[in-house]
């Protein structure tokens, strides 16, 4: 692994916090208060970047709705964090999980134990967003920015025309060369130096949560509170789908359970059905009309 260029202790990422000097004697109290306190500057961060969140997020929809892919790039903590992002979104929305996928520095067997020196190949984060398409949208997930595995999949995706965003807690100067949006997360200096596990994680979760839920909430995937297209894979995920129908068609618990019964667990179906006393099978025609859209669809039934 090559040593830590001299650029490093320049990152706010590396820096040092002033209340931290006596970290290992102001006791646990003392720990979590002054972490508490530091979280907070988290969710601050994240309010002042709104605008980037934004547009990284219409990127998102605009990838999705044209049938495109987007991979999440990161290593270390930033690399799990797009990991988790990616896989809960087939569960909640019901995606195709081939459409958002996170590619983790040293493959998968990082994400459960790190991989020193992975992050540092930028050639196989060149060789990772190799097939990317214009239509495609590349996210780099890198605390520091600097992260060369991050840096060549951003590289390349340019190169191949798609769109590039970067979610970094690191204000360094020529960003804009790095992706054409930098969402860029000011939570200062960490209270342990240098991890960035723990507030710079925090707000990098809270971003990567806005970009992918606003996306899809504004494709067609939810209907007002209610996760509707989410797909039903336990005892928990089955109540909360006759929950949905009930509330949303305005029907009984039991009416509900018949109606994901007829609709072959499909809550958008159901719903529709028990909001018009459609059949599973012109249900289905209506939403495929409305490409998906569940209050389209009714608006448009309604209309009829």
């Amino acid at each position: 692994m090559k040593a830590p260029t001299p650029s490093w202790r320049r990152l706010a990422t590396e820096g040092v916090h002033p209340g931290a000097a006596r970290l290992d004697r102001i006791g646990i109290a003392g720990v979590v208060r002054l972490m508490q306190a530091e979280d907070r500057r988290a969710v601050s961060a994240v309010v002042a970047a709104r605008p980037e969140i934004v547009r990284a997020a219409e990127w998102l929809r605009e990838t999705f709705l044209a049938g495109g892919t987007c991979l999440l790039f990161g290593a270390g903590t930033s690399g799990r964090l797009a990991v988790v992002e990616a896989a809960e979104l087939p569960p909640t929305f019901g995606t195709d999980p081939r459409r958002v996928r996170a590619v983790m520095a040293g493959g998968r067997s990082a994400v459960f134990r790190a991989r020193e020196g992975a992050e540092d190949r930028a050639n196989e984060g060149d060789r990772a967003a190799a097939r990317l398409r214009p239509s495609d949208l590349a996210i780099g997930v890198s605390a520091s920015s600097v992260t060369p595995f991050v840096r060549g999949a951003l590289s390349r995706a340019r190169r191949r025309g798609a769109r590039t965003v970067l979610v970094t807690a690191s204000g360094s100067p020529g960003l804009d060369a790095v992706a054409d949006v930098i969402v860029r997360l000011a939570v200062g200096p960490e209270v342990l130096a240098g991890s960035t596990r723990l507030k710079a994680g925090t707000a990098t979760k809270l971003a990567l949560n806005q970009i992918t839920t606003s996306a899809l909430a504004a494709s067609g995937k939810v209907y007002g509170p209610w996760m509707v297209d989410l797909r039903a894979g336990s005892a928990k995920l089955q109540d909360r789908s006759r929950r949905i129908v009930g509330a949303a068609a305005g029907v009984s618990a039991r009416r509900a359970a018949r109606l994901l019964s007829r609709a072959g667990g499909e809550v958008k179906t159901a719903i529709l059905m028990g909001r018009t006393g459609s059949s599973p099978q012109d249900a289905r025609a209506v939403l495929a009309r409305a490409k998906g859209d569940l209050r389209s669809a009714l608006e448009g039934k309604a209309r009829r």
